[in-house]
């Protein structure tokens, strides 16, 4: 049965994604560039991001060993710090400023505090996760419980490069410039895109598969597979990523 978090995780997440799909428009309409510090894409793209990933930590988070409670707190915290991430972004872009590393006014050092705060609680709460997957017992046949893992296992890969990212930005600000933070700081993005969905991709392939029918031998080859591929494009994205 859905526990009532859940199922507000989902609509949080579907009107994070709602207004993802509304800065798409708006970059449509308007005449600012994809690129660039100040632009579209931020708001756009996290909020896709970020709506895409709380529904899917949401349901996949059931097949771990957690009590409702533990769960139900943490993956509040989650949710409610999606929200803040995402309008804090938002809220920047609207307002014609960068969202990271800016501190030219108290109120833009304001908003960068937050979203920083913010990704030290995304680090706390999804490391939470990924740890519990990967020590603790796990329910659910044995393809989802791989696939389950090994997206956290990749996820824990795509937080490691979004705390680089931040460290280089702050250190290229505070030493060289606003503009080379902005335009080197997010160096691995590549490969923080392609490992932060893992743990949608594979549990996804394995609950289709099971929904297909296929018997539990032919599920866990299916589903070995497919995390070795996306482990080899995850290290194709960090190549890029340095390239």
């Amino acid at each position: 049965m859905r526990k009532p978090v859940e199922t507000a995780a989902y609509a949080i997440g579907l009107v994070l994604i709602v207004s993802g799909i509304v800065h798409l428009g708006v970059f449509v309409a308007d005449d600012v560039p994809w690129a660039g510090p100040v632009s579209w894409r931020k708001p756009a793209t996290f909020g896709l991001s970020f709506g895409l990933t709380l529904i899917t930590v949401a349901w996949v988070t059931r097949w771990l060993a957690l009590g409702d409670r533990a769960r139900a707190w943490l993956l509040g915290v989650f949710a409610a710090d999606c929200v803040v991430e995402v309008a804090g972004i938002t809220v920047q872009a609207w307002r014609g400023a960068p969202s990271h590393f800016n501190t030219e006014t108290t109120f833009d050092r304001g908003v960068a505090m937050i979203l920083a705060a913010g990704g030290a609680v995304l680090v706390a709460t999804l490391g939470a996760y990924a740890v519990t997957a990967l020590r603790g017992r796990m329910r659910g046949p044995a393809d989802m419980r791989l696939a389950v893992r090994a997206g956290f296992a990749l996820m824990l890969v795509s937080l490691a490069s979004g705390v680089a990212m931040v460290a280089r930005g702050t250190v290229l600000f505070r030493t060289v410039s606003p503009r080379a933070a902005y335009e080197m700081g997010g160096f691995l993005k590549p490969v923080h895109g392609v490992a932060l969905h893992a743990v949608l991709v594979l549990p996804l392939l394995a609950a289709v598969l099971l929904r297909l029918g296929r018997d539990d031998r032919e599920r866990l080859w299916v589903v070995g597979a497919a995390v070795v591929a996306y482990v080899v494009a995850a290290v194709v994205a960090l190549a890029l990523s340095f390239g």
